[in-house]
């Protein structure tokens, strides 16, 4: 029994791929016969018993409409079969919806809106699982929780998009103007924006859809527009001229987060300035924009110039002369340690000419195409550069050419056209106070970053943020509320205010940056500015869960609109995350063969093994490497919780009623329930820290190693004899499959939904109660411990483990039976006999029992008969050659570590490795002899 599909033909059993740091399981490994696989368990399972049922109890919260799950589990587990059907159930019933009115502490999650053009990706996918994770136990805990979704309207993307369309017809956006273009674009989001809202739900998405917002909403973009009025009437936005990053394709200003840098081959020439010793060389990689110099800046200790500073020089191929200006931004050390200065170009040169009280020349127009008279106007920035390095050459002028020349130029993100710094009279917000506002709330601890050292690029970011440029040239997006009268006049409009009628006004044409909206996110969605009980109740948000990435692009925005528009922080706890990387640790791309679609690995190993492949890598704050391997492991450990749960059922494992008193209960059963009360505590410490990676390897280790591979096999004898033991041990099974089914819940909803409510016959684990506490009747009030029972488990396991490596070194398969004599009495191994022998596939000692070999463990010991059962000539043969390889590797080795010509002369790393070959070596001899002792004879 197996989950399907998958088609690959490589099956492993669970995690086998080490990830270090990462807390990613790592299956061990059984030295020899190790627990049965889950087919083998149900084979063997009392014929009776192979027709699951489910409980009828239905004593759970929430409407009685019965179990979701089919009332008997199937042979295989299908997730495509499953998932989408059980997630509109969950949609249906109102799992997912918050009730404002709710008496309940609140919880509540803003998801970062994915743009209305976007699709699924890993990334997507990683931080969704956590945030899921993350509301589905506030939710089991009692809370009301309030996950919200959303898109964001991406103008850039979006106006992009339909561009394309009408590029397509022969058209442009300005030949059908701009009220056409915006009902165009709506139409586009309608039909084909949102497939992302889809793609959630596959993932298995909790989020409350009875609270979908759009950035461009009538509510949102009345919250936009509240405080756009807010901050003019208060002097934080102003308009100005400044450097931006420009898009001569898209036409507009875009964000920093909108520039991808890649490294490009250009050419960097240097220029001689001036004549003779009134001359200066400068270096650029943009020789164009020295058309638009006004300055030649040097650093005032710098002794080579200091006779220059003061004078103006020649700028060639003009009729200007320049000054020469001392400046401490100068870097003397690199190149000549002489710049030449852009001001309408660059902004570092911009800020130079403000300081020096430079003129501002733009030489390009939107389209960078050059405007300054002379034989260049009209040339692309491009050509031009070309055509002004040959005049140049021409002349004399350049000293030296370095091409190519490998240097980081920024491209725009949508389009991939080379961004243009350009001067440009745009709408900024101040942000000095409301950047010292939002320092002010990490500081105080009214909000905590997680983890702890990210706090530092979040105060890197805060304490040294530039004005905020807000306006774009675009159509699709929120209009400027400012209208320009006929005398000059500017007027800002609020919402309910109405624009200014008469002949010469007109509204600023510009949109205001996607990031203005979505930093209103977390109470624009709540109803702001109006006073909405969602508000009152959810506001603020308990956590921010996102990438590290855009602390500055939209955390610290969130926290500075939020500060300011409710005077309160917009959530208590910013928790940070990794970016998702292929399983190399190299970025994913859509330009490289690493990237991956989630989609196709949900359809082949099913929405739980994706969601739990991502959860065991997260640790806080770090990158997340990600395989396709990692994802088949992932869907190995469901479908062994599946099979386990199956085998379970079928000898009887039951909910019903209270767990039995502790004088009742063997030593097995106190073991698995003490563990199970201790991974219940543990499991809540690593959620409270952001510790999915630890919580996951917990509970997988947990599941698979302590209840699956051993519990279930300690109680298959215990099955076998029935009576009150079997009763009990039933229970119990069933109680620890109850508990561990839930906490594994939020991280793999799924598999877990499906069995539990197969279990229980109770509604749904989505509205289950999160387990707090392990407590068994009779054991006294509190948490269930039971350490003693722990140790004689362990004891258990000890001797288990080395008989079977034992096994494994004699070659004996799995599972070969072979005669023993236990000798126990006077150990805590005594009452394990039946279950020792089980696991360890060992007969009776019959009459003709002959010990060949005798291993003491534990205070114990264990007799084995090998006579008949392995061909002792030829394990003998075997191991003698072992023996002869091992033995002349360290003949080998100590010779060279002898030798002390080759020490004196090779590197330490050479002889550090030879002395750990020779370690090993000895170690191999040492095993291998002890093996050939405990050989029966021939």
């Amino acid at each position: 029994m197996s989950w399907t599909p998958p088609a690959s033909g490589v099956q492993l059993i669970g995690h086998k791929v080490a990830r270090g740091g990462t807390g990613r399981p790592v299956r061990p490994s059984h030295p020899a016969g190790r627990a049965d696989e889950p087919d083998q368990l149900i084979r063997n399972a009392p014929a009776a018993r192979r027709r699951i049922r489910t409980v009828t109890d239905n004593t759970q919260r929430g409407p009685a409409t019965g179990p979701i799950s089919d009332p008997e589990l199937p042979t295989q587990y299908t997730p495509a079969a499953v998932e989408g059907a059980l997630y509109e159930r969950w949609v249906e019933r109102g799992y997912f919806e918050a009730d404002a009115k709710s008496d309940k502490p609140p919880y509540a999650i803003v998801i970062p809106p994915p743009n209305v053009t976007g699709t699924l990706h890993l990334g997507h996918a990683f931080q969704h699982t956590l945030m899921d994770a993350l509301t589905r136990r506030k939710r089991m805990q009692g809370f009301e929780a309030l996950w919200l979704p959303g898109m964001d309207h991406a103008g850039i993307a979006t106006q992009n998009k339909v561009e394309q369309q009408l590029a397509e017809e022969g058209k442009s956006r300005q030949d059908i103007g701009r009220e056409a273009f915006v009902a165009r674009t709506w139409r586009w989001k309608e039909e084909y924006g949102g497939r992302i809202l889809g793609q959630m739900r596959r993932l298995g998405d909790g989020v409350d859809w009875s609270r979908e917002r759009f950035t461009m909403d009538e509510g949102l973009s009345r919250a936009v527009q509240t405080i756009f009025k807010k901050l003019y009437d208060d002097e934080l936005i102003y308009r100005a001229e400044r450097i931006i990053n420009w898009c001569p394709r898209c036409m507009t200003a875009i964000s920093d987060i909108e520039v991808d840098y890649q490294d490009d081959e250009g050419e960097l020439v240097s220029l001689r300035y001036g004549e003779g010793e009134d001359s200066v060389v400068v270096a650029t990689t943009r020789v164009e924009t020295m058309l638009g110099d006004t300055a030649v800046a040097v650093h005032p200790d710098d002794e080579r110039y200091r006779h220059l500073v003061g004078k103006r020089i020649k700028l060639p191929l003009t009729d200007r002369t320049i000054p020469v200006v001392a400046d401490t931004h100068v870097d003397p050390e690199f190149g000549t340690g002489a710049v030449k200065v852009t001001p309408a170009h660059d902004p570092n040169d911009f800020a130079i000419g403000r300081r020096h009280g430079l003129e501002s020349l733009t030489i390009m127009d939107e389209r960078a195409v050059i405007t300054a008279p002379g034989p260049f106007e009209g040339l692309d920035r491009f050509e031009a550069r070309a055509a002004i390095v040959e005049a140049l050459r021409e002349q004399g002028r350049v000293v030296a050419e370095k091409r190519p020349y490998v240097h980081s130029v920024g491209h725009c993100s949508r389009c991939k056209t080379t961004i243009e710094p350009r001067l440009s009279l745009q709408w900024w917000v101040k942000v000095e106070p409301l950047a010292r506002a939002a320092g002010d709330a990490v500081r105080d601890g009214r909000v905590t970053i997680h983890p702890k050292e990210m706090e530092k690029r979040y105060f890197d970011w805060v304490d040294d943020m530039h004005d905020w440029c807000i306006s774009r040239q675009l159509w699709w997006g929120h209009r400027i509320p400012v209208w320009y009268g006929p005398n000059g006049e500017q007027i800002c409009v609020g919402p309910d205010d109405e624009p200014p009628a008469g002949e010469g006004w007109t509204q600023d044409s510009d949109v205001l940056d996607t990031w203005f909206s979505s930093a209103l996110w977390p109470f624009s969605t709540l109803g702001w500015p109006e006073q909405t009980p969602d508000l009152a109740k959810f506001y603020p948000t308990d956590v921010l869960l996102t990438g590290h990435d855009i602390i500055f692009f939209w955390v610290a925005r969130m926290m500075m609109f939020g500060l300011y528009a409710m005077d309160k922080e917009p959530f208590h706890t910013i928790a940070l995350t990794g970016l998702v990387r292929d399983e190399h640790g190299k970025k994913m791309s859509k330009s490289n063969p690493n990237s991956v679609d989630p989609l196709t690995w949900m359809d082949a190993y099913g929405s739980d093994a994706v969601r739990f492949t991502l959860a065991t890598g997260a640790n806080p704050g770090a990158d997340v490497p990600i395989g396709e391997d990692w994802v088949k492991a992932s869907r190995n450990f469901a479908n062994k919780i599946w099979n386990a749960t199956r085998f379970a059922l079928m000898n009887g494992a039951t909910v019903e009623g209270p767990l039995p008193d502790a004088s009742r209960l063997s030593a097995a059963d106190r073991w698995i329930l003490s563990r199970l009360g201790k991974v219940v505590t543990e499991v809540d410490a690593y959620y409270d820290d952001f510790e999915f990676a630890k919580l996951s390897d917990a509970l997988y280790h947990f599941a698979w190693d302590e209840v699956f591979d051993w519990y279930v096999e300690l109680t298959k004898s215990v099955f076998a004899k029935g009576g009150e033991a079997a009763q009990t041990s039933r229970r119990v099974l069933g109680e620890v499959l109850d508990v561990t089914l839930r906490l594994l819940h939020p991280v793999v909803p799924f598999v877990t939904d499906t069995l539990w409510t197969t279990l229980t016959g109770r509604e749904s684990l989505v509205i289950a109660e999160w387990p707090t506490t392990v407590s068994v009747p009779g054991a006294g009030s509190g948490a269930f411990r039971d350490e003693a029972a722990e140790a004689e488990i362990g004891l258990v396991q000890k001797l288990v483990t080395e008989v079977r490596r034992f096994r494994s070194d004699q070659g004996l398969q799995p599972g070969q039976k072979v005669p023993a004599a236990l000798a126990l009495d006077g150990t805590a191994l005594a009452p394990h006999e039946d279950a020792i022998r089980q696991l360890l596939r060992l007969l009776p000692p019959g009459e003709e029992f002959h010990a060949t070999a005798t291993l003491p463990v534990a205070g114990a010991s264990v007799a084995l008969d090998l006579s008949g059962v392995i061909d002792v000539a030829a394990e003998r043969k075997r191991l003698t050659k072992d023996l002869g390889a091992a033995e002349k590797e360290k003949a080998d080795t100590t010779r060279k570590l002898g030798n002390e010509a080759f020490l004196a002369k090779a590197p330490e790393p050479v002889v550090a490795k030879i002395r750990t070959r020779l370690a090993t070596a000895e170690a191999d001899i040492a095993r291998i002899t002890a093996q050939l002792d405990a050989l029966p004879p021939a």
